[in-house]
């Protein structure tokens, strides 16, 4: 973490850490950075994804159970609250549950459920909702029909409204403020006729502008061969700023607000989410859902579904199913240095080799026993990696008390 921060002013930039099972563990190193650089923990803004329920839906990077691992998602909430006021502590994701294949509706269904079960498990652990609410952030995708997403972004602001003033009770508007990141839909850059994915993504970034996004990642159009060239990473930000500074849709709020074809839409995908809403209900909330595995099969369905329509040729792809060139081009591909993994290792054992080693022993077994009691796992787990634990090593301490999770 030293590394990736190096000469960064923590208290002028926000960051954003893509990162799950190991969320808190992360924003904590980030933390014991910031403090070598002389940054007070209340001067840190950014956010961590710490999203863990989409993971056992549609990504995979889980470790622990589900509840236990929800355990960790609210300890984080309410250390932050304490120590780390300006952070966001969770951005709650469709954007891979989107990727897994599935459709717009079942994308905000199930990110509003995790949503819910988040809130809930908040409450159980005895914070207020508007205590947290307003740090709650969002992350959606942004496919290529865009009218749909349009509507799609559209629906699910207006969901989350109604979800945190009629069920939540929350007073404060801010906790009913849906404030979400985009993301371009990496699924659907094609690995033919790269070139091609240039208007996606550009399709993409404005139908999640005129849906409202706060932040927006545009992808290289080459990702579906390799990481992106840096010509791919440059034309990637070109296409926001043309968007932001040359097409005028940034000049108004919700701009296609009226349309009868674009409400119409939002009806039917709010609709259609609340439909699934009910039945997550029926079975007992998000976390038992996923437990019995239902949101997992419904994007399994969707997903086999619009592969087939794909083979069949009844949804085109430009450049895959129709257009199709006879000679591939070859692509340009960003070059991966093989030598990083080693490097990384000898960094790890120089660390370990340099360190205390009953001080961090001592340090891991607090960790221990915070995670069979009821302490906030946040305060031991910050000692241990200022003792020079290892991300591994406090995580290892966790697997030992909760288990690995094995879906059936």
């Amino acid at each position: 973490m030293r590394l990736l921060l190096a000469g960064l002013p923590l208290d002028e930039v926000t960051t954003s850490m893509t990162i799950n099972a190991t969320a808190s563990t992360l924003l904590l190193l980030y933390e014991l950075v910031a403090a070598e650089q002389g940054v007070e923990a209340t001067a840190l803004r950014g956010t961590i994804q710490n999203d863990i329920l989409k993971e056992y839906v549609a990504r995979g990077t889980y470790i622990y159970p589900p509840r236990p691992s929800m355990r960790l998602v609210t300890d984080t909430f309410a250390y932050c609250r304490e120590h780390l006021p300006q952070w966001n502590t969770i951005s709650i994701s469709g954007y891979h549950i989107r990727e897994a294949g599935s459709t717009a509706a079942q994308e905000v269904a199930f990110t509003l459920a995790d949503g819910i079960a988040y809130v809930e498990a908040a409450l159980a652990a005895g914070l207020e909702v508007d205590e947290f609410a307003p740090r709650l952030s969002f992350f959606f995708n942004a496919h290529n029909n865009l009218f749909q997403e349009v509507a799609k972004f559209r629906a699910a602001r207006r969901l989350w409204a109604r979800i945190m003033t009629e069920r939540f009770h929350a007073q404060d508007p801010r906790s009913s403020m849906l404030r979400f990141h985009a993301q371009t839909g990496g699924s659907t850059l094609t690995a033919q006729q790269p070139e091609n994915n240039i208007v996606r993504v550009s399709i993409q970034a404005l139908a999640a502008v005129l849906g409202g996004t706060q932040s927006l990642h545009t992808n290289g159009f080459d990702e579906a061969l390799s990481l992106p060239t840096e010509r791919a990473a440059k034309l990637a930000l070109r296409t926001q700023q043309v968007i932001g500074f040359e097409s005028g849709v940034v000049d108004t709020v919700d701009p296609l607000g009226g349309s009868f074809f674009v409400e119409s839409l939002t009806d039917e995908l709010e609709e259609r989410a609340v439909a699934y809403l009910e039945e997550i209900d029926r079975r007992g909330g998000a976390v038992a859902a996923i437990e019995a595995g239902y949101m997992q099969g419904e994007i399994e369905s969707a997903a086999y579904a619009d592969a087939r329509s794909v083979d069949d040729g009844t949804r085109i792809v430009v450049g895959v199913n129709r257009f199709v060139d006879q000679v591939p081009e070859t692509p340009e591909l960003f070059p991966a240095d093989p030598k990083l993994q080693a490097a990384q290792i000898e960094r790890v054992q120089k660390l370990k080799a340099n360190r205390e080693d009953g001080a961090v022993a001592a340090a891991l077994r607090d960790v221990e026993a915070a995670a069979r009691g009821t302490q906030n796992l946040l305060v031991p787990m910050r000692a241990a990696l200022a003792a020079r634990a290892t991300l591994g090593e406090v995580a290892d301490v966790l697997r030992g008390v909760f288990g690995v999770y094995r879906p059936g």
